[in-house]
């Protein structure tokens, strides 16, 4: 639940120095999240402006509908409106690098994020999720448990609804997944329960290193909440503290949560000495996703939902769109749609999932990331790869003639040539290791465009 207004103010005053009669903010980006931070604080009566360094941010006109006394000021960062501030809040997709906004932390400008300012206006559980894959699955997957556990739920973040908009339902809990953009300007979350699912490279053209971005997730874990740890992460694993009340999940081994196997040598999902269901009961390809059910079991049996309801739950969750989704088998062939594998974890976790060699189709921009981290997979996993996009020859050279390698200019050529490379039984993944926005609006579209070229060879 979201607490009183004069809660609120209270909150933010105490750790933000935020008052309304005396605080000049400044939000940074005309986007979702600039938006859903407009409408809070405009509810709570606060003055701000907003900036934004594009000519025409796309929902500009929108806003303007509903608050059209706001001064908005796009076309690039105007240090003036930096200097006059006194708060910044810097959406997601900002660099926090930039010019004006680090002049403006240097003369006195405290950064606050939407995380933030949901964290001071809730006094209902958060459940914060985090990491380079499976993020969005596991945060939906908690909240179809929490449903099915009967708890009204506010699920959001950086997937769908932003944190700010989740406010105005009556939940008994928030489920977040988190972004690395949104936790390193984050600084007052503090989660029931939280989880950095795995780090692997990505947004290196962002965070440098991936040292880097490890801090940034790790930062989820501040407070004193359960820490959920994935014991087959070493990265994660090293961010385990005694200190702290933990569950550690694996699939490779016996932790809190893990897979175990029965009398009749059947896999099962397990907690502690307890079978909790049949690791083929989870309709989901890949084993990937038997760790992020057992994360999301974890995650909820920290907050107190009931394992064998969330299990239920499991055994009817359907995936996310575009997250290793069957588009359609066609002369024997099945073609699935990752492209929300936007780095190469997600690509590698997609492979491993395989028992038998596919045909992958891969490349956009690769965000500055280490292309060389795919060879191994794809040798053990691929009979062959189809590149395209902006980093194609990139990977191509990573790749060093490991598998046979074709490259195409677009989606439609991609998906003709694994067409006539596919013998019956094969499946052809399109799991492209990279961001979309060098030939895509986004990765939805991507993979509409995927969809779109199979159900074209049934004409």
């Amino acid at each position: 639940m979201s607490m009183n207004n004069e809660a609120i103010l209270q909150s933010l005053k105490s750790k933000f120095s935020l008052e309304p009669k005396h605080s000049k903010i400044l939000i940074v980006g005309l986007g979702n999240t600039g938006i859903s931070v407009a409408h809070y604080l405009h509810k709570l009566g606060f003055n701000f402006a907003i900036t934004d360094s594009r000519d025409k941010p796309p929902l500009k006109e929108a806003f303007f509908q509903v608050m059209p006394d706001t001064p908005v000021f796009t076309g690039g960062f105007d240090d003036s409106a930096f200097q006059v501030s006194t708060h910044l809040v810097v959406s997601p997709g900002v660099s926090l690098t930039e010019k004006s906004i680090v002049k403006a932390i240097a003369q006195g400008s405290k950064i606050v994020s939407d995380i933030d300012l949901f964290a001071c206006s809730v006094d209902a559980p958060i459940v914060a999720i985090t990491g380079s894959n499976g993020k969005s699955t596991v945060t939906t997957m908690l909240g179809e448990m929490a449903k099915f556990a009967g708890k009204k739920v506010g699920v959001g973040g950086n997937l769908g609804t932003p944190a700010l908009d989740l406010l105005e339902q009556d939940a008994d809990l928030f489920v977040l997944e988190l972004s690395s953009f949104q936790l390193e300007r984050t600084s007052v979350l503090n989660a029931a329960a939280a989880t950095v699912l795995n780090v692997s490279a990505d947004h290196l053209d962002r965070h440098e290193t991936i040292a880097n971005y490890a801090f940034e997730k790790e930062t989820i874990f501040k407070g004193t909440g359960v820490m959920v740890i994935n014991i087959d992460d070493p990265v994660v694993n090293d961010m385990l503290s005694s200190e702290r009340e933990t569950l550690t999940f694996s699939i490779k081994t016996k932790a809190d949560f893990y897979i175990g196997n029965q009398e009749n040598n059947e896999e099962c999902l397990m907690w502690t000495n307890t079978t909790l269901m049949p690791l083929s009961a989870l309709p989901l390809e890949g084993r990937h996703n038997a760790a992020n059910a057992l994360s999301a079991l974890a995650l909820g049996k920290a907050v107190g939902l009931d394992l064998f309801t969330m299990c239920d739950a499991l055994k009817v969750f359907k995936g996310l769109d575009h997250r290793m989704q069957r588009v359609a088998e066609i002369k024997g062939v099945t073609w699935v749609n990752d492209s929300k594998a936007t780095n190469i974890g997600a690509c590698v976790a997609a492979l491993e999932g395989y028992q038998r060699k596919v045909i992958l189709i891969a490349g956009g921009d690769a965000k500055g990331a280490d292309m060389n981290e795919l060879s191994p997979v794809v040798k053990e996993k691929a009979k062959s790869v189809v590149l395209m996009g902006k980093d194609a020859v990139l990977i191509k050279q990573a790749l060093n003639d490991c598998v046979p390698v074709y490259e195409a200019k677009n989606m439609g050529q991609a998906v003709q040539i694994c067409a006539g490379l596919a013998e019956s039984g094969d499946s052809v993944l399109l799991s492209p290791a990279c961001a979309s926005l060098d030939q895509y609006k986004n990765y939805q579209d991507r993979g509409n465009q995927f969809a779109k070229a199979v159900l074209g060879l049934l004409r």
